[in-house]
């Protein structure tokens, strides 16, 4: 009979927390931007530089960091930027689908009133109401005297008012929830832009610190080279 012996996983622990984790679950600390070690290193400052970090950890100083460098730049972080500077160290998505929101939210009134803002500035409303005003025009001049509404046409100018009357808060009140979704839709295109140039820019200065250190990497192994080749002439 065969045994099979599985060997455990490799760990490590955490230099901040003291936990043993896995290696996958750990890195480097000068694997870390620079900016963010030494944003880690206020707290640590005893740490080496081979030590070894929670990626966890590094999620939430990194998520604190930003809020300190949205603080340094507008003096003061909003509950917005602070949802942003979250969502960075979760990896939570935050753009939205505000149109489907909006759409699921509408109370029936809302629902009549965006139907009847949209109908009355359309082509279709002002070429049928334009047609209703001349056959009711026409109609009532060739009727003479014995027409429900002879000229000037009181009755006409009495419907046309209270049309108006009825129209313009109707109107008003579709508006209003667009300048809501404007509004919702702007909030939201701020938040992706702000975090896009913020992982745009912690990106960047992670590509130069791996090129550094690549750099230095090559510089040593080229030092070695060097140093063997002499050896062997001696």
């Amino acid at each position: 009979m065969t045994h099979t012996n599985h060997a455990p996983k490799e760990k490590a622990q955490c230099s901040l927390t003291g936990r043993e984790l896995p290696r996958r679950q750990l890195v480097h600390l000068e694997m870390v931007r620079p900016s963010l070690a030494e944003r880690i290193r206020r707290d640590f400052p005893d740490l080496p530089p081979d030590a070894l970090i929670a990626k966890a950890e590094v999620e939430r100083y990194r998520a604190a960091y930003v809020e300190e460098l949205l603080r340094d730049e507008t003096g003061e972080i909003s509950a917005l930027e602070r949802r942003v500077a979250e969502s960075l160290s979760s990896q939570e998505t935050l753009s939205e689908n505000v149109e489907k929101q909006f759409d699921e939210e509408r109370t029936f009134g809302e629902i009549v009133s965006d139907h009847l803002a949209a109908f009355g500035g359309s082509w279709v409303f002002i070429l049928s109401f334009l047609g209703l005003l001349g056959v009711w025009i026409v109609f009532n001049i060739a009727r003479g005297s014995e027409t429900f509404d002879p000229y000037p046409f009181i009755l006409l100018n009495l419907i046309l008012s209270c049309l108006a009357a009825l129209q313009a808060p109707i109107i008003m009140m579709s508006q209003k929830r667009q300048e809501a979704k404007d509004r919702l839709r702007s909030l939201n295109d701020y938040q992706v832009n702000l975090k896009a140039e913020l992982e745009i820019r912690h990106l960047h200065e992670k590509l130069d610190h791996l090129i550094n250190k690549q750099w230095q990497r090559l510089a040593e192994i080229q030092q070695l080279q060097l140093e063997i080749m002499q050896e062997r002439r001696q």
